[in-house]
């Protein structure tokens, strides 16, 4: 096999997690090269130090890549990207992407959300983009230092919808040797979609009330105003084409009830830690879009966007 070029785009949570295990298993067998694109202070600890992984599935908690860099730029011949970074940095990622991935290169993107796809395909139309979900209880401890709690991080990814595959076996191959839990499906969509009706549903309200998974499931009022974006996510898959299952809104208010009661989610500590980024966008931006196009009412997403929006630029003026 041909000696490829990975390359891990953002060092958090995601990238941090599935990064070490690529390259923890590279420095032992060597098969390929390995590059990290990370930021700043992150940057200056990896080099130096190497990337940091504290989790109980590796007692060997350091490794150091072939080559790190800070700007995509930088970047020769990809063979495949993995794309770890926050929803609003994916467009500036994609349209630095273009000018460096040769037409071999296949883009995977470790992010969850149901228009990621869409919009990366927009900025690179050309190449394979696997279409994606992860699931991986992991955070940035601090700069270079990813810490994993929980079960075993999962990948499930699929097949272009756009493009014939090309032979991915490499890529299986990598994922296996590197010890990473995945699935690969012919269509991933309804795993995308299915993990998008929980995140997206339980953020937006949570962040309204900066409330928790378990308020969410117990007060009455938050769980009916779940269940309406719930049922406007599903109409919008179900005339995309995507089935979900029937008691989809049942299962995902039982798998949140399996969370402990105080478990937050990314969305409400972000709108309610005033943070200057967060990832309203892709949840509600995403599902008003989507209702454009397909012609889908969505004015209970609508009205809680607002909501949110309003209350941030209140308290951004103060």
């Amino acid at each position: 096999m041909n000696k490829k070029h990975i390359v891990i785009i953002g060092l958090g949570g995601v990238g941090g997690y599935f990064g070490f295990k690529i390259n923890q298993r590279n420095e032992i067998n060597k098969e390929h090269k390995i590059s990290f694109i990370a930021r700043a202070e992150t940057y200056k600890k990896v080099k130096e130090k190497g990337l940091t992984l504290l989790s109980l599935e590796h007692k060997n908690s350091t490794t150091n890549p072939n080559a790190i860099y800070q700007s995509i730029s930088e970047i020769e011949k990809p063979d495949l990207v993995l794309i770890c970074v926050k929803e609003y940095d994916l467009e500036n990622v994609c349209n630095q992407l273009s000018n460096v991935i040769t037409e071999d290169t296949i883009v995977l993107p470790m992010m969850n959300g149901a228009d990621i796809y869409d919009r990366i395909h927009t900025i690179i139309p050309n190449n394979i983009i696997l279409p994606s979900c992860v699931y991986v209880a992991s955070h940035m401890k601090e700069k270079g230092v990813v810490e994993h709690k929980g079960k075993t991080g999962k990948l499930i990814f699929g097949k272009d919808p756009k493009h014939t595959t090309k032979n991915i076996d490499w890529m299986v191959d990598l994922l296996e040797k590197s010890e990473i839990k995945f699935e690969y499906k012919e269509n991933s969509l309804v795993d995308i979609w299915t993990k998008f009706i929980f995140i997206a549903s339980f953020g937006l309200v949570t962040a309204k009330y900066n409330s928790s998974i378990g308020s969410v499931c117990l007060i009455e009022s938050q769980k009916e105003e779940a269940t309406k974006i719930m049922g406007e996510i599903k109409s919008i898959a179900t005339k995309k084409g995507i089935h979900l299952h029937d008691n989809i809104i049942l299962k995902t208010f039982e798998k949140a009830a399996t969370f402990p009661t105080k478990t937050p989610t990314s969305l409400q500590l972000d709108v309610n830690s005033r943070k200057e980024n967060n990832e309203l966008e892709l949840f509600a931006g995403a599902i008003i879009k989507y209702g454009k196009e397909m012609n889908i009412n969505t004015v209970y997403t609508e009205k809680i966007y607002q909501e949110i929006t309003t209350t941030n630029n209140k308290v951004q003026k103060k």
